[in-house]
């Protein structure tokens, strides 16, 4: 993989290298492919043109290593396909107000995909990839897992957002606000129908249940002996946030004599950071003290419908139960459930989940 090389060459050079000269380096992966299709396809005598991120007018933020698009210029592409070119756009990647390379993040070509396929007013994006769509769970951990035919993007977010590898969370949220239909289809396999992420789904469906996603690896910090008084949790998440630490899963404790303790999750990458802002915040807050456990991971159903059926969560808990998986927290919304188990044993939930939920049915 052309990232991880240059990710080991930086590395190589220097452990904890400049974010933004990381952007500069990692976007020229994208850009060696782009510019070998195109050459690829002149051969084929097909005129093309790859173009950066800056030169097909992606703007974003100049958050380093995890960007968010502003805007996107569509003028020189406009141009390039008024003039019967195909266009190829080097993904993962923008330009900041300043000029500076920006990157969007793992998984950031996806997120490019529908974006430009929102500013170019198209009517569908597809994504073509290693698998054969989207599927009811990992097929890799899950061999009778089977793909789906179609998701709704709520349903394909929270999936995203909890482990699912095959697409970007970001990407499914832009499809979802611009409206614009994603088909994921294999690359190797053209019989193969893929899934279609869209608006509509199939009314009322027996099993509210559509997939099962996992994170492998995921981190826990807890505060301990946190006074519990107005505004202490916004003392904690807002110096996370402006460090850029995503927090996922976050859980309070019933407060004795006014203390609590406060637990939250957060990607292993992020754990360095989040304890740095936290230990830095200790006088502050009065807290007791902070500890983390690095060897975590989640296992999560999802389904529209899950909240206005009862027996989901039961049978989920009674299932990790019996295939004596520990539960160390739980997080909800309307559509999904996701349970913070030992990064060990991961796998092995969501086989008995997938199992206990039929899904292997269609």
């Amino acid at each position: 993989d052309t990232t991880d090389d240059l990710i080991e060459l930086a590395n190589a050079i220097n452990p904890t290298p400049n974010q933004r000269e990381m952007d500069v380096l990692l976007h020229t992966g994208e850009i060696v492919s782009s510019t070998l299709l195109s050459m690829a396809l002149d051969a084929l005598g097909v005129d093309a043109v790859s173009l950066t991120g800056a030169q097909a007018g992606i703007k974003t933020d100049a958050v380093y290593g995890r960007a968010r698009i502003a805007d996107i210029d569509t003028t020189r592409m406009e141009r390039e396909l008024g003039a019967g070119r195909v266009v190829i756009v080097a993904g993962f990647q923008g330009v900041s107000e300043d000029f500076d390379v920006t990157t969007l993040g793992r998984g950031g070509s996806d997120t490019t995909a529908v974006a430009l396929a929102a500013a170019l007013k198209a009517t569908t994006c597809e994504i073509y990839t290693d698998v054969p769509g989207i599927f009811t769970a990992d097929p890799r951990v899950v061999p009778q897992a089977r793909p789906l035919r179609d998701i709704g993007y709520e349903e394909m977010l929270e999936l995203a957002s909890t482990g699912a590898r095959v697409m970007h969370a970001r990407a499914v949220e832009v499809g979802a606000i611009y409206d614009v239909p994603i088909l994921v289809a294999s690359t190797f396999d053209a019989s193969a129908p893929g899934t279609l992420i869209h608006r509509e789904m199939t009314m009322e469906q027996g099993n509210k249940v559509r997939g099962i996603a996992h994170q492998d690896k995921i981190a826990k910090v807890t505060v301990r002996g946190v006074p519990d008084r107005p505004g202490i949790a916004a003392q904690i998440f807002e110096p996370l946030a402006e460090a850029h630490v995503s927090v996922d899963t976050i859980v309070q404790n019933a407060s004795v004599e006014r203390l609590t303790d406060l637990t939250f999750t957060v990607a292993p990458g992020d754990l360095a950071q989040a304890l740095e802002v936290i230990n830095g915040l200790m006088s502050k807050i009065g807290a007791r003290e902070v500890v983390s456990a690095p060897d975590l991971g989640t296992v999560s159903i999802v389904g529209t419908g899950m909240a206005s059926a009862p027996g989901y969560a039961a049978r989920m808990f009674r299932t990790l139960f019996d295939h004596n998986v520990n539960i160390d927290m739980i997080s909800t919304s309307d559509i999904r459930i996701t349970c913070v188990v030992a990064s060990a044993q991961v796998a092995d939930a969501v086989r008995a989940l997938h199992a206990a939920f039929e899904l292997d049915r269609a």
